[in-house]
């Protein structure tokens, strides 16, 4: 059975080759994401396809493979793949629904430390000025602050607990509270503009989905504290860009750390609208990416490279669950379905 593999390191090969050794299965590997251009013509008749979620699968993709059975996604988020249409053609789409829920929660608060604590701006400083005058990046003490958490699955559970080890309050949204959780880590569930309104720190930890798009916009953001600080950890689409970056300049949201922006494929794909170089027909989304830009220069924010999932230990976890999907799949037992 033909299985392609995009978006593939060294390491990821390596590791694949020898996890699935002794399956009759075909194994290609491609550097590059899934792309209709490049792509296709070489897997035309792949059954299996695992991607990452810089390679989007379209309806136009799904046509052009008529080989195709299954799709593995490395990853926890499935907002790369029209679902909707895989499965009206029998295709079935797996995903790996845990593999870092420690991982990102400690880099949510990896973000969390850098801001109220300055650290970014103390090592841009140190290396221009030396030890001196320090005052102005006098910090804050999460102790007694209250966290916002939307989304309280295995990520944003753990999240929680770590928060209560720094002694923050914490009050969370989620569509489906899990009270049990909130009875033994002792926060309480709000609603969303509850949580929006009373947080000092807000972060996002839920699946994207279409209905969700920008759940956190410009009126969600107009109830927040002034001098919140906004983390995501999720997906950049969560978060209305435009109310984030006017906020930001007038002062009323006091900075944000983000692992994920709107438009990042595009980024990707397009270095140049880093650098403000590059201009694109359809000027909506040129407006979010040049926002992106102004993201990138502010002092107050953070912006890493979706790398909050990114250690030894869960990278691991997500080619092992991979590997055991596709064994599953082809023994004929399906496990990891997205829904």
């Amino acid at each position: 059975m033909k299985t392609v593999f995009f978006e593939a390191t060294k390491l990821d090969r390596d590791t694949f080759t020898e996890l699935l050794q002794g399956i009759n299965i075909n194994l290609v590997f491609f550097d590059e994401k899934l792309d209709r251009e490049t792509s296709l013509e070489k897997i035309k008749d792949a059954e299996i396809v695992s991607v990452f979620v810089g390679s989007e699968i379209n309806k136009d993709i799904l046509d052009a493979l008529p080989n195709l059975k299954y799709i593995v996604t490395r990853s926890t988020g499935f907002d790369h793949i029209d679902f909707e249409y895989a499965e009206n053609k029998g295709i079935k789409v797996s995903n790996v629904p845990a593999y870092g829920s420690d991982t990102v929660a400690e880099f949510t608060f990896a973000l969390i430390l850098s801001l109220s604590r300055k650290v970014h701006d103390a090592y841009d400083h140190l290396k221009s000025s030396g030890y001196s005058d320090v005052t102005h990046l006098k910090g804050f003490d999460l102790r007694g602050k209250t966290l916002g958490v939307v989304g309280t699955g295995k990520i944003g559970k753990n999240v929680i607990r770590i928060a209560k080890g720094f002694g923050m309050n914490v009050i969370a949204y989620d569509l489906y509270p899990d009270l049990n959780y909130s009875k033994e880590q002792g926060f309480e569930y709000k609603s969303l503009n509850q949580v929006a309104s009373e947080a000092d720190i807000l972060t996002l930890h839920t699946p994207y989905t279409k209905e969700n798009h920008h759940l956190i916009n410009k009126e969600i953001l107009d109830m927040t504290k002034k001098g919140v600080y906004i983390i995501n950890t999720a997906r950049g689409e969560l978060l209305d860009t435009d109310a984030l970056v006017s906020l930001l300049k007038d002062g009323r949201i006091a900075g944000a750390g983000l692992d994920v922006l709107e438009g990042e494929k595009e980024m990707k794909d397009e270095p140049s609208i880093i650098t403000g170089s590059a201009l694109r027909d359809d000027m909506e989304h040129y407006k979010t990416l040049l926002e992106n830009k102004m993201l990138l220069d502010m002092e107050n924010v953070i912006v890493t490279p979706h790398i909050a999932f990114n250690t030894n230990e869960a990278v691991y976890n997500i080619m092992k669950t991979t590997a055991e999907n596709i064994k599953s799949f082809i023994a004929g037992q399906l496990i990891n379905l997205v829904k």
